[in-house]
């Protein structure tokens, strides 16, 4: 018995996938890549594309534990829209549906910051549910 193994029996959870917030994906692009996304994130604290675009731009410009803290931030909301939408902890969340992206990013730069400050063990956690959530997202992202 000890080399045999045993396929998964249970059924993959449902995708979950995030509603659309055409509002503040229009203020983002609205602010533009190169600009601060601080105003989209205070008018719309709930959008994860928000803080992904701060932690983001702050990783860029040398401010890691800035960018960690904005990640974190949109993290945690991320977590509570996935929640909201009927994830149970585990399962596909795609990068192919565009409104998870910002969740996504925001696991994506957490993992980096976590690293470049120490957190080795979270910045193991966070690439791994990176990957358990969708490996196209991991590999897009890195």
């Amino acid at each position: 018995m000890g080399g045999m193994s045993f396929p998964n029996l249970m059924p993959e959870p449902a995708a979950t996938l995030l509603p659309a917030q055409a509002d503040a994906d229009a203020a983002l692009a609205a602010v533009g890549k190169d600009r601060d996304a601080a105003p989209v994130a205070a008018q719309f604290p709930a959008y994860s594309g928000g803080w992904a675009a701060l932690a983001e731009r702050a990783y860029a410009e040398g401010e890691v534990v800035a960018s960690y803290a904005y990640a974190r931030t949109g993290y945690h909301r991320g977590l509570d829209a996935l929640r909201r939408s009927g994830w149970k902890g585990h399962g596909p969340v795609p990068w192919s549906h565009e409104p998870n992206r910002g969740f996504l990013r925001c696991l994506n730069a957490l993992a980096r910051a976590a690293s470049e400050i120490g957190e080795a063990d979270e910045a193991a956690r966070c690439a791994g549910f990176l990957r358990d959530c969708d490996p196209q997202a991991a590999d897009a992202l890195n």
